[in-house]
């Protein structure tokens, strides 16, 4: 097939396809759909969002990324660290769930996707190194024990706010572990306990999809869910009702502040289309819709604490009466005489006086049939200056989480990946993603797994499970109504404990204590900057660069003596001893701008320790990289050395180092004279010059010579 047809539309490769090939597609297709329908409503929900937006991430992205990328079996959608990754980024901008959360979250998928195709397209695959393992290993550790912890409230049936600290949320909510909603803990104990056991002693059955089917199964048959509508005016406690009112209120505020700045930002584009109006009109518009932009943001966040005060409280109803309404009183507050309806209310939503209650199990809810619209985000500048950061956090963590799945499974299959195709899959991926209402996508590892296992050969098992994903979408959703939200919270729980892995942070340490500390410190500052993950993994990074050019500023230098077995060692190793007349230096690392004060201390270190010594052998094999400064840097040195008449030779030079010496003039300045391929070369021009000088020396150097006719000689 074209080879420069096939580079633009990989998916190519797989054709023609024989019969036997579509036949293993279609049932890994299947089995890998079984798995993605449950886990991508879950992880919508990790990511803040309603569940069936996680059936549109599962849509769309998975085929596309299939047909560019360079994996037969990589399976794309939503993944655990992408979707809480988004969440703590949107989650300071909007309130979680919200319209204007939604669409951020579609933004920010199509920020990921331009990212990644512009380093794919570049050829920047190689940018992701900048991510160490050790740093990921913290990062990942960290992130699952965040995604775990963040599903306690799903699980027990309490409630657990948003804010900028994430841990105080969680103990906040492990406060209310004793208002539990004992159904709600039933229903996500009973799907661990099936997917467990299935995993355990059933590992070919779907797990996942089976217990799934039973809790909604039981939660229809038992009527799990249980909600109703109230008044703000039925709550009894004073306090209460106020903060109700007070959010009520506010959210008319909100929508006044919108409407006004929706009027005057239409008024300013006009003005500026246009060119009309003075200067200072314009200017004063500008200065009028910051304002209620700082207005709106404080209004948005206080509406949010708000909200979070109000879903811990819970109510007992009394029913209403021919006389009197119903009314919600605080847990305990109950008058005597009074009967409750004996269920437990939270509020889960105010708006406009009117009270939405929670009386039992939460459950998914009403999905919407059909194909999700399509169209592209909705693109502000203020909104991408905000989300830039973490689409690039985001971008390279869920590419780098891709392509060590997509190794992982070549290694196996023997298929050849392409790191920067893959870029470009996946990117591509997530931009035809956001223009079909989907959150940020990435290569799922268990998902990726039950693809290979279940016999996938090409792309096409990808392209099966989107289509049974659109069956579902198109007529399945009613099925997913009373699929409880703690079975959910067991799903993703399920799926991010093989993520916690302190073995591998401890391996790091062992392996070397910097790569130790740099995991280990990821590992803290994730989980101290939850939910700002892309704190924690930036501060991993930095620091992992940092101590890098740390190792590096200080290289292993030694001064060299001659062994008895001819060659040349460390002195100090070998406790050999130093010539009085020649110093040879071995220096082991690049020379570049970090360590070339210490190249130069240390050489001049070591003519000071040998004051009669008139030659310098710089002994360069282990020298790989040369930069300006370090070409300088050596000029200097010769320069100096030359001046108190030493000479100064270098052996073993490499390629690339000699070309950098060549074209910036250094290495006519050294002298072809003074560069030598090896030790013995190099040595045999010092003797000659030192016996030429001092006759003494030749004397001395027959009187030292060792080893019979094999031409090993000593230090002079």
């Amino acid at each position: 097939m074209n080879t420069r047809l096939t580079r633009f539309f990989p998916f190519l490769n797989w054709w023609p396809l024989r019969g036997e090939t579509v036949r293993a597609d279609l049932i890994a297709g299947i089995t890998v759909a079984l798995v993605l329908i449950p886990q991508s409503m879950a992880y919508a929900q990790l990511a803040g969002l309603p569940a069936y937006y996680g059936l549109y991430a599962a849509f769309l992205p998975g085929i596309i990324a299939a047909m560019w990328g360079s994996s037969a079996q990589l399976a794309t959608g939503p993944v655990a660290v992408v979707s809480l990754l988004t969440a703590s980024a949107l989650a300071p901008l909007a309130a979680t769930g919200s319209d204007q959360f939604v669409v951020l979250a579609i933004l920010l998928a199509l920020l990921v996707g331009v990212i990644q195709i512009s380093l794919g397209a570049f050829k920047l695959g190689v940018i992701v190194n900048f991510l160490s393992h050790p740093v990921i290993v913290g990062f990942t550790n960290a992130a699952a024990i965040i995604i775990g912890l963040s599903q306690i409230n799903k699980l027990f049936g309490i409630s657990m706010g948003r804010s900028e600290h994430f841990l105080n949320d969680v103990w906040g909510a492990l406060q209310q572990i004793g208002d539990t909603h004992l159904p709600t803990l039933i229903m996500g104990v009973a799907a661990f306990a099936i997917m467990w056991g299935l995993k355990r002693y059933a590992p070919k059955l779907p797990g996942v999809l089976i217990a799934v089917t039973i809790t909604t199964v039981v939660s229809y048959a038992i009527g799990f869910e249980h909600n109703s509508n109230g008044k703000v005016d039925s709550i009894m406690d004073a306090e209460v009702k106020t903060l109700a009112n007070d959010f009520s209120q506010s959210e008319i505020k909100i929508d006044e502040l919108n409407g006004k700045l929706s009027s005057k930002s239409a008024e300013l584009v006009q003005l500026q289309k246009g060119h009309e109006g003075s200067s200072q009109h314009i200017a004063a518009l500008n200065y009028e819709t910051e304002l209620m932009k700082l207005e709106l943001k404080d209004q948005e966040a206080e509406n949010r604490k708000i909200a979070r005060s109000l879903r811990k409280f819970i109510f007992e109803e009394i029913p209403a009466t021919e006389t009197q309404p119903a009314r919600l009183y605080l847990t305990g507050q109950v008058p005597q005489g009074e009967k409750s309806d004996g269920y437990r209310w939270r509020i889960k939503k105010v708006s406009k006086g009117v009270l939405k209650l929670v009386g039992g199990g939460e459950v998914v809810g009403s999905i919407p049939s059909g194909l999700p619209s399509i169209g592209v985000p909705k693109i502000s500048w203020d909104a991408v200056m905000s989300l830039f950061s973490s689409a690039l956090v985001i971008s390279l963590v869920g590419f780098m989480e891709a392509i060590s799945i997509a190794k992982a499974m070549a290694a196996k299959t023997k298929q050849r990946i392409d790191p920067n195709q893959e870029l470009i899959g996946q990117g591509i991926s997530n931009v035809v993603g956001s223009m079909t209402q989907a959150f940020p996508a990435s290569g799922s590892f268990s998902r990726s797994a039950v693809n290979l296992n279940a016999g996938a050969v090409t792309g096409m098992s990808s392209v099966f499970a989107g289509l049974i994903v659109l069956i579902t979408l198109l007529f399945l959703t009613p099925l997913l109504y009373h699929l409880p939200q703690a079975v959910l919270a067991a799903v993703i729980m399920m799926a991010v404990i093989g993520l916690v892995n302190f073995k591998a942070i401890a391996h790091a340490w062992h392996t070397h204590k910097h790569d130790g500390i740099a995991s280990v410190v990821t590992f803290v500052a994730t989980l101290a900057f939850a939910p700002h993950l892309d704190n924690g993994i930036m501060i991993g990074a930095g620091l992992a660069i940092i101590l890098y050019l740390y190792r590096t500023m200080k290289p292993r230098v030694a001064i060299l003596g001659r062994h008895p077995d001819g060659t040349l060692r460390d002195v100090t190793v070998h406790n050999l001893p130093a010539s009085e007349n020649i110093i040879a230096i071995r220096y082991d690392g690049s020379l570049y701008f970090a360590n070339v004060s210490y190249f130069e201390d240390t050489v001049l270190e070591a003519v000071s320790n040998n004051p009669r010594a008139k030659h310098l052998m710089i002994v360069s094999d282990g020298i790989n990289q040369l930069d300006a400064s370090g070409g300088e840097v050596i000029h200097h040195v010769v320069e100096r050395l030359r001046s108190n008449g030493i000479r100064v030779v270098f052996t073993g030079l490499k390629h690339q180092v000699l070309d950098v010496m060549r074209h910036s003039g250094l290495l006519d300045y050294i002298g072809q004279e003074n560069v030598f391929s090896d030790e013995e070369k190099a040595l045999a021009s010092i003797y000659a010059e030192v016996i030429e000088v001092n006759p003494e020396a030749k004397r001395r150097l027959l009187k030292q010579h060792i080893g019979g006719d094999d031409g090993v000689t000593t230090w002079i």
